[in-house]
């Protein structure tokens, strides 16, 4: 019985690995984004997508692969503009 409970944990943890690069790939989402829609931590989806995929789904790693080297390039970006924002709404509130 025990064999059979770690064999179907381990076909669900595969199916959400694969579901969240799913997600992520079509989405162009980051880490962040996709945990939060799926309700899960952000280590839980970075672990899933990057070590646990890559054992399960070669080519649906590098794809995923390649979106977090993209996201990570822009990170500063989006950091940044978040600020400005931040900045803007609290002048306006001053006015």
């Amino acid at each position: 019985m025990k064999e059979n409970t770690s064999v179907q944990k381990l076909s669900l943890n595969q199916e959400r690995c694969e579901e969240l690069a799913a997600y992520l790939i079509e989405n162009r989402s980051t880490i962040r984004d996709t945990a939060a829609r799926f309700g899960i931590s952000k280590s839980t989806v970075h672990k899933d997508v990057t070590q646990k995929l890559q054992n399960s789904n070669p080519l649906m790693y590098e794809s995923v692969k390649e979106i977090l080297e993209v996201n990570k390039a822009e990170r500063h970006l989006r950091g940044g503009e978040a600020t400005r924002i931040k900045y803007l709404k609290i002048n306006d509130r001053y006015k």
